[in-house]
């Protein structure tokens, strides 16, 4: 069986060695060429393609992909995130109907949308977020939906948008630790974050976030920050080993062990946080259809 090796090559001078278990298939089959289609008919950006995603061969193939909206370029210059930065495109406000097409034509079960940051936009692109949700909810109707949303800035007029239309789940990914949020998200902030989180479950949702390892942080900074999401009102949180998407970006420290992994899932249980999806090839969308469910009672 063929295997394609996850992090782009570089100087050998600088590169930490890559373990055996960050090994992913070849993205084939039938599901993955029809995924390839609608994605290219319908000319939507999914952010499996824009963030280099490991899994994106595995989910395809299952015939799932995670919709990413307000055009492919962003605002911000996250040092670990393989999304183009730049002036984004005007808005196009046809997305909202064709993201529902691609999800009715997918069969879809459980959608997840992020979208890139539109610091620009007065409202942050929550108008478009909300336009999305609903046309996906009146084409799909019985099609669950998960929200992988931005900050808006702290401005939270625009977050109660995503409130007022009541996704399954939202997630806003904290990606760090406090320590190194001004490195490896350069225009976010660790306590607006952590807001965000603590307004939506006020605001009735569930909620999800997710910290990426092996940027140079401890393993005691990690359970702080599990503890900080879980004193806010996080609902789920997804564990996964950073991989560095190209040499420009921010380089890989270390590679986490599958071990300590299970570790720090326990350790979310334990401080009772209702899901905790931890591993090295995990990322915020991945096995997500089965975050609408406590994961407390697993195995």
């Amino acid at each position: 069986m063929q295997e394609l090796p996850v992090i782009a090559a570089e100087p050998a001078t600088t590169r930490v060695k890559k373990p055996d278990w960050l090994r992913v298939k070849l993205p084939i089959g039938e599901n993955y060429k029809q995924v390839r289609n609608l994605v290219d008919t319908h000319k939507l950006h999914t952010i499996c393609e824009s963030g280099n995603c490991p899994n994106m061969g595995e989910c395809w193939g299952a015939g799932t992909a995670t919709f990413m909206i307000l055009g492919n370029i962003c605002t911000r210059s996250c040092g670990f995130c393989a999304v183009a930065t730049g002036r984004p495109e005007a808005v196009d406000f046809d997305e909202p109907q064709r993201v529902a097409e691609a999800i009715y034509l997918m069969k879809v079960k459980h959608a997840v949308i992020t979208s890139v940051d539109r610091d620009e936009l007065k409202d942050g692109g929550s108008i478009i977020w909300a336009n999305t949700i609903n046309a996906v909810r009146a084409l799909n109707p019985e099609t669950t939906m998960e929200t992988l949303i931005p900050d808006f800035r702290g401005q939270w007029e625009n977050l109660q948008r995503i409130i007022d239309v009541a996704p399954e789940i939202v997630s806003h990914n904290l990606e760090t630790v406090e320590r190194l949020t001004k490195q490896v998200r350069i225009q976010a902030k660790y306590h607006r974050s952590l807001e965000v989180i603590r307004r939506l479950k006020e605001g009735g949702m569930r909620t999800k976030s997710g910290i990426m390892l092996g940027l140079g942080e401890t393993k005691e900074e990690v359970v702080q920050a599990m503890q900080d999401l879980y004193d806010n009102g996080c609902d789920v949180v997804t564990l996964g080993q950073y991989l560095q998407p190209t040499p420009k970006h921010l380089p890989v420290v270390r590679f986490v062990h599958p071990d300590e992994f299970a570790e720090l899932r326990e350790i979310g249980y334990n401080m009772g946080l209702d899901y905790v999806e931890a591993g090295p090839l995990v990322r915020s969308s991945y096995h997500a259809e089965k975050h609408i469910f406590s994961g407390r009672n697993k195995g």
